[in-house]
């Protein structure tokens, strides 16, 4: 019951709109996809992959969030508007990360194994923002709206563009290429 206290405190916290429990817990697409991967996680680590995918599958139809049930999310994730969103089978997320709708944890291909992207805690990924391949997102880190991330990301840092580069690291205005 505390997890379920704490994502509906962490939605009052990130979200100005958000002005009780009961209207976050009817209105909020992401704390919907959140809990339908709580249950589909705990099922395809039992083995029962089908049926895992399954719920994954009828999560993605009522929220319009797609988080794969293989894919590891840690504490306090927060899902503005949600839609689009898409998390593959091997990413890793750490606690307390921001992510806005239409953004994409995803692989580059046809690797086997570990081939998407680890987020670090406290990272926010605005809107639209392609964070593709086995690559580390430190933490702290901001990746700007529409970027397409394909190297890791130190922690505290910014980035932003297509190829995504680091343009702000501990506070200091910088220009690095990834």
């Amino acid at each position: 019951m505390s997890s379920f206290r704490n994502i509906i405190n962490t939605y009052k916290a990130q979200d100005p709109a958000a002005t009780n429990a009961l209207s976050i817990i009817i209105n909020y697409p992401g704390i919907h996809a959140i809990f339908f991967h709580r249950i589909a996680h705990f099922i395809n680590n039992l083995g029962l992959k089908f049926l895992a995918r399954f719920i994954s599958q009828v999560a993605r139809f009522l929220t319009g969030i797609e988080i794969h049930p293989g894919a590891t999310i840690g504490k306090r994730l927060f899902i503005d508007h949600g839609n689009g969103v898409v998390i593959g089978e091997t990413a890793e997320i750490g606690d307390d990360v921001v992510m806005f709708h239409q953004v994409t944890l995803g692989g580059t291909g046809h690797d086997k194994g570990k081939r998407h992207p680890t987020v670090g805690n406290g990272v926010t990924i605005a809107t639209g923002a392609k964070v593709l391949g086995n690559i580390k997102i430190g933490d702290n880190s901001k990746i700007g709206a529409n970027a397409v991330v394909l190297k890791n990301v130190p922690e505290n840092a910014t980035v932003v563009g297509i190829p995504a580069k680091i343009v702000k690291l501990n506070g200091e205005k910088v220009n690095i290429s990834l």
